[in-house]
């Protein structure tokens, strides 16, 4: 290369913005993800409603029209709900509260046996318990959830990496027995109201006890959760998985899954997908090439998707790096076009995402943004809890652009018809003077056609 030609690549490379390398694959990749999106989300995300309205008593009323509204979707969009009523003053706890339910409908919900349990034979279910930063008390999260119209989930029945100290000298069969008891008592008392459990957790690096080495540790898990959670689904979960060497049916996350289905493991539903980008600022344009790279991201799930499982995206965090406007403005336009790719997967189930606020991620004391996850400000909103560009976009994704809101006239037969987005709706009936409220769900699972008496 001629030395006028390489300085002139140096100077280039210098004068080139983060936004340049973080969004280089969504912008060369940019016709075939428009395409590919638009054409899943169309075909995965919405449905058609058939709507037949009857007379109680005899003929309809002419020009009736219905108002069509999407309160929630049936799509799952979550994050962790660690930092419920963790804040340094009931102000935090009270924006939070708000800003949480305004954006999810999913929560996980820490289930972590080394503080569930710091102290045998004394679990910390109760709302009143002992506090533990990040580990608010799983009955308080529930009630949260229960009021808010959230669906909240387990996180997680078996992870080996966090067992209570008094474990430590257990033998396998003395283990084994606490897990089971451990289930047993989580089951008893959530099994009703947390539709989902992650069984485990992060197997494919080593851990604590004697147990995870041994040859039964997975199908003794989901078969122990089968027995005591048969009504519920169960998800395994990991993460380091979205790198080239692991775009194959030989990456041990893919083979693990893959053992369990051939030893007969029925009942597992869905496949957690870690999405955490913990990497220096510095490594992001090589890493884009694999994590904001909308071809790799499509190829993964794609390949999963062999396994006939349901997908989730368990654990997200995008970096922001700093709270300029350039990294914000960054930040959220990664997040828009991986939920985007995400959304329009038809294998995909859920997309969580990790830490609300920044400032409370893990490893860290709170506030201090140079420790622990802080550093990577990967939060939707800053620290003193203003909403992030990137809650604003999420939003905006979520409750405007993929969201159904219309009027619908019926016909002269009282057929009303409509395509929207799979979900909750309410509906308004407007016939003669009359104005009929109706709640409706339009679902993936079901026919969608139903007759209403007005």
């Amino acid at each position: 290369m001629p030395a006028a030609a390489g300085k002139a690549n140096i100077k280039e490379c210098i004068h080139m913005s983060r936004k340049d390398t973080a969004l280089k694959y969504f912008e060369e990749q940019k016709s075939m993800l428009d395409l590919r999106v638009k054409t899943g989300i169309e075909m995965y995300r919405k449905g058609d409603a058939r709507i037949s309205l009857k007379s109680a008593g005899g003929s309809l009323p002419e020009n009736i029209t219905v108002e069509v509204e999407q309160k929630t979707h049936e799509f799952k969009f979550g994050a962790n709900v660690f930092m419920l009523d963790e804040f340094e003053n009931d102000e935090k706890n009270a924006i939070y509260r708000e800003k949480f339910a305004k954006l999810f409908n999913l929560a996980t919900v820490p289930f972590y046996w080394s503080d569930l349990e710091p102290e045998e034979g004394k679990p910390r279910y109760a709302k009143d318990s002992p506090k533990i930063y990040r580990r608010p008390a799983p009955d308080l999260c529930v009630e949260y959830c229960k009021e808010k119209g959230i669906e909240p989930k387990c996180h997680c029945l078996n992870y080996d990496g966090w067992l209570p100290n008094w474990l430590n000298n257990a033998t396998v069969a003395e283990h084994k027995a606490k897990l089971e008891k451990r289930f047993r008592e989580v089951a008893e008392r959530y099994a009703k109201d947390i539709p989902s459990f992650e069984v485990t957790n992060e197997t494919i690096q080593n851990c604590r006890s004697k147990f995870f080495y041994e040859d039964d540790f997975l199908e003794w898990s989901y078969r122990m959760a089968d027995r005591y959670f048969p009504n519920n689904r169960l998800i395994i979960n990991d993460y380091n998985i979205w790198f080239p060497e692991s775009y194959n049916n030989r990456h041990a996350y893919y083979m693990q899954i893959e053992r369990l289905l051939r030893n007969g493991i029925t009942h597992l539903d869905s496949i957690g997908m870690q999405f955490h980008s913990f990497f220096p600022l510095e490594s992001e344009p090589n890493m884009a090439g694999q994590r904001y790279n909308p071809e790799k991201l499509f190829k993964l799930m794609d390949l999963y998707a062999k396994l006939g499982l349901a997908e989730q995206i368990t654990e997200m965090t995008i970096p922001a790096y700093g709270d300029d406007a350039e990294n914000e403005e960054v930040q959220a336009e990664l997040i828009r076009g991986v939920y985007s790719v995400f959304f329009s997967h038809p294998a995909m189930e859920a997309v969580i995402y990790w830490n609300l606020v920044d400032g409370y991620a893990a490893f860290a004391p709170q506030g201090d943004m140079k420790a622990g996850e802080n550093k990577y400000y990967g939060g939707l909103m800053h620290f003193d809890m203003t909403e992030k560009p990137a809650y604003k976009l999420l939003w905006n994704l979520i409750n405007k652009e993929w969201h159904t809101s219309e009027t619908v006239k019926a016909d002269a037969n009282g057929a009303v018809k409509f395509r929207g987005f799979y979900g909750d709706y309410d509906l308004k009936i407007h016939a003669g003077d009359k104005t009929i409220p109706v709640d409706y769900r339009l679902s993936k699972m079901a026919q969608n056609n139903i007759e209403i008496v007005i």
